[in-house]
């Protein structure tokens, strides 16, 4: 309307008074309904073609939109372990505010402490055999000293024997001297047996029984996490939402999750708007813009864009067994990333709420570092001027809210 209006005071108006006081023509006399298109055709044929023109120039350097919302992302409320479990205590309520690291619910631990009892037996068994290898470790050396002992008792009856032989032959037989040789080297054969018994203690002791040990350790670690995670606790601060879970309820992750968790800074301070696609030549990063939100009524908030995506959602694909048929993809939008130009403007702002966008070209930077013809030079003033249009739409919009969506449709 306003730019019905304003096409209309320099072409039907002119065309008008040219007829009125050129020709002497009245309204009511000689302008009548039903000559009214020939009379005026001149000023309404141009009034029309420079009405599509400038709503044109409005929409396409000037993109308005209201696919606009605080996207924030949700956590999803499951067990680390991935396994499906019987709810055994539920810590928290709907819409409770928990504070990271919270307990959510419990699930049944029966088995995971079973788990953690018997590694724990097992750290003390190797802490028990180890202080029997000490203990045997002792018994070794007094083999040793046994055995060496033997050793010296054979060696020293095997001397005497060989003496006396020597100086009368009669008196000790071969056979005897043989059986002491024999002696002496059982003897020598339980020295090296004593000597390697205790060699086998000392790295069961320095080596194996710490490794064992280390295992087990381990295994009783493990077995504390898995205990642990059978309590769910929250990653983030923030509200639980969607959660209606009791003792008793078995919790599946493959599928269905326990609940949703809505991260305390979800709304975060930016705004993301889905712009045409015929807006992708004119959107920039840098542009200035105006928001308004439903949730937030009579307020304009001055925004810039920030990142404008690489990528159009809807061209999406992931591989499936069936072929995908490009007629079946829906039109997407360029997503363009908004943020305040003062902070805290979204504050009150519920994450998700749905609000109207636009954005406006500014050729300033163009003026000053481009030599631009006259006629270039004109019409972007003429664009730059016609954000006013927009802006005053914009306006004009916020006002009629509350009257669209209370008066007009009830909600």
């Amino acid at each position: 309307m306003l730019e019905l209006i304003l096409s209309s005071m320099v072409t039907l108006l002119p065309d008008y008074l040219f007829r009125r006081y050129v020709q002497g023509k009245k309204i009511g006399r000689d302008i009548t309904f039903l000559n009214m298109w020939y009379e005026l055709r001149y000023g309404i044929t141009s009034c029309v073609i420079l009405t599509v023109v400038v709503i044109t120039i409005i929409f396409y350097y000037h993109p308005l939109t209201r696919d606009v919302a605080s996207i924030f992302r949700t956590v999803s409320i499951l067990p680390e372990s991935l396994v499906s479990g019987r709810v055994a205590a539920v810590y928290v309520k709907l819409n409770d505010k928990v504070e990271a690291g919270a307990p959510l619910f419990k699930l049944d631990s029966s088995r995971q402490e079973a788990s953690l009892e018997s590694a724990r037996r097992k750290v003390a068994e190797v802490d028990a055999s180890i202080v029997v290898a000490k203990s045997q470790l002792v018994t070794a050396d007094g083999q040793i000293q046994q055995a060496e002992s033997a050793y010296k008792q054979a060696v020293d009856a095997l001397a005497t024997r060989v003496e006396l032989q020597k100086g009368n032959a009669s008196t000790v037989s071969a056979r005897e001297v043989e059986r002491l040789r024999n002696a002496v080297d059982s003897a020598k054969g339980g020295v090296a047996a004593a000597n390697a018994g205790k060699a086998t203690l000392e790295e069961q002791i320095g080596s194996l029984l710490p490794a064992q040990k280390a295992s087990a350790e381990a295994e009783l670690q493990e077995a504390e996490v898995a205990l642990d995670k059978t309590t769910v606790r929250a990653g983030v601060a923030g509200t639980v939402a969607q959660f209606a879970l009791r003792p008793g309820d078995v919790v599946n992750p493959l599928l269905r999750t326990a609940g949703i968790l809505i991260p305390a800074d979800a709304g975060g301070d930016a705004m993301a708007a889905g712009f045409s696609q015929l807006a992708g030549q004119v959107l920039k990063v840098g542009m200035a813009g105006e928001i308004s939100c439903s949730s937030k009524p009579f307020t304009i908030i001055p925004v810039v864009i920030t990142q404008i995506q690489d990528a159009i959602a809807a061209g999406q694909f992931r591989p499936t067994d069936q072929l995908i048929d490009v007629a079946q993809i829906p039109d997407g939008t360029i997503t363009a990333f908004m943020q305040p130009i003062y902070p805290g403007q979204l504050a009150g702002i519920p994450p998700g709420s749905s609000c109207v966008a636009v954005a406006y070209t500014d050729n300033h930077d163009r003026y000053a570092n481009e030599d631009l013809s006259g006629p270039a030079y004109l019409f972007l003033h003429a664009v730059d001027t016609m954000a006013v249009l927009k802006a005053a739409l914009l306006r004009v919009s916020v006002l009629l809210l509350p009257v669209q969506s209370l008066v007009l449709k009830g909600h």
